[in-house]
């Protein structure tokens, strides 16, 4: 039986997808906040979102990634790789663990995010490219 508040009905457009190549890449599902995303009516984590959390514990929340600007200072572990809707709450997600990003593909306020010290933290990880 389903349950029935999960069950909705969208309209279906292609998602962003925002790698430089697909393969080599790496990515794990884990489970997103609502807290940090943007829209009033419809909450969403954007594509290319650096992300934390504890990748041994993936049903608990992760959270857009801290900055707090000293080098090496981002919790930063990966990036969304699609667009998550967080409207009714945590949602489940794919983050994107090792791979190459187009930085041409995010949108300008992701870019923003993508900080020095998010790179650092992601170095050797996940490589961001135009």
């Amino acid at each position: 039986m389903a349950a029935g508040n999960k069950i909705k009905t969208v309209s279906g457009t292609s998602g962003t997808q925002i790698l430089f190549a697909t393969q080599p890449s790496m990515a794990v599902g884990v489970v997103m906040a609502q807290a940090g995303a943007t829209g009033t009516t419809q909450k969403i984590h954007k594509a290319g979102t650096p992300v934390a959390g504890d990748l041994t514990a993936r049903t608990t929340a992760f959270t857009v990634a801290a900055d707090s600007g000293t080098p090496s200072a981002s919790n930063a572990i990966g990036v969304l790789l699609h667009d998550v809707d967080v409207t009714d709450g945590d949602e489940n997600a794919t983050v994107l663990l090792f791979g190459y990003v187009d930085l041409n593909k995010l949108e300008s306020d992701v870019v923003s995010k993508i900080t020095a010290t998010v790179k650092t933290a992601l170095d050797g990880k996940v490589t961001f490219l135009k």
